[in-house]
């Protein structure tokens, strides 16, 4: 369970922007996004390999 306290003087606002963040780093959406579905290991694999290979793209400053 996610806890925010609200400090004095503090605007709702900013509060609610910090158990989003919280929340955010939990991974809780994003496994059940993944968990919607069934993917198989191979298609699973294959984009792995193509988030990899344009990471390295973007750090090696090579555009094709």
């Amino acid at each position: 369970m996610i806890i925010v306290s609200v400090k004095e003087n503090e605007s709702i606002d900013k509060a609610l922007k910090r158990f989003k963040k919280k929340f955010e780093k939990t991974g809780v959406l994003k496994e059940l996004r993944a968990r919607s579905a069934f993917e198989k290991k191979s298609v699973k694999r294959r984009f792995t390999v193509i988030r990899a290979a344009y990471k390295e793209q973007l750090l090696l400053g090579t555009e094709e």
